[in-house]
């Protein structure tokens, strides 16, 4: 496939190599001296211009390309060479670095095939890392809606259940099932969970920490901190019944300086 990527700073070049590592031709585009230089020294071809300029993208080979991913560090440039983009039939890919704001996403999400937010994706790794253990955070699919893999723990509220005993509040689905060390699959209802099973899991935000509290067995206070919001009275109450009776800016310039 080919691909024309504006912007070779930090995300365009990492971009770049991985493309072109899977055997696909990109070109780049980038008008700041030292990052184009930085990226034919990489052996990449690089149109020198403004990434919004119709013109430079057809120099680019946009007439050709499979897919433009727009990756600068501002975000009008990358809009608009988005909408370049749709006009010669590609799949467009947009970077934004604002603050990940449902405004923002909802303004240009109906208009691009796909938004990125690097900062967002490198916080969920970090997150990842510095927790460890049974939760980890594979994707955001909407300012609202995020996608974790939950390990189930001993102190979990349903460790026994079966799938289809397995009640998640409304604005959760399980995508995924794995038994210990074993592959992730579609569940079926009769699956068990039981002590380091794994549920891939898609929620909205507002229920995270009610998940949380359900499948791994934290605590109310600490599923809410770690989830960022207010815990679901659901959960508390389950685990209130059954655990204890008694008582969370790339400097890339891309086409503009």
């Amino acid at each position: 496939m080919r691909f024309v990527i504006i912007g070779a700073g930090r995300v365009g070049l990492r971009t770049a190599r991985v493309l072109r590592d899977e055997d696909h031709e990109v070109t780049m585009v980038e008008r700041d001296e030292p990052t184009l230089r930085r990226a034919r020294d990489q052996g990449f071809p690089v149109v020198d211009g403004d990434g919004s300029r119709e013109d430079v993208l057809e120099e680019a080979g946009i007439r050709d390309a499979d897919a433009i991913g727009a990756l600068t560090g501002d975000l009008n440039v990358n809009f608009t060479a988005c909408m370049i983009g749709n006009h010669y039939g590609c799949r467009t890919v947009m970077r934004i670095d604002e603050a990940y704001r449902e405004g923002i996403y909802r303004k240009y999400a109906d208009q691009v095939d796909e938004i990125i937010y690097p900062e967002r994706l490198g916080a969920i790794g970090a997150k990842n890392a510095l927790l460890g253990g049974t939760i980890r955070a594979i994707a955001d699919i909407a300012p609202h809606l995020q996608v974790v893999e939950l390990t189930i723990t001993d102190v979990a509220p349903v460790n026994g259940y079966t799938i289809s005993e397995l009640h998640l509040p409304a604005d959760a689905t399980v995508l995924a099932f794995g038994k210990r060390d074993q592959d992730l699959e579609i569940p079926t209802e009769d699956l068990s969970l039981e002590d380091d099973d794994r549920l891939v899991v898609l929620a909205d935000f507002d229920v995270l920490s009610e998940v949380r509290q359900l499948l791994v067995g934290e605590t109310a206070p600490r599923a809410a901190a770690n989830a960022g919001e207010n815990s679901s009275s659901a959960a508390t109450e389950l685990l209130e019944t059954e655990t204890d009776p008694d008582s969370e800016t790339d400097s890339d310039t891309g086409g503009v300086n």
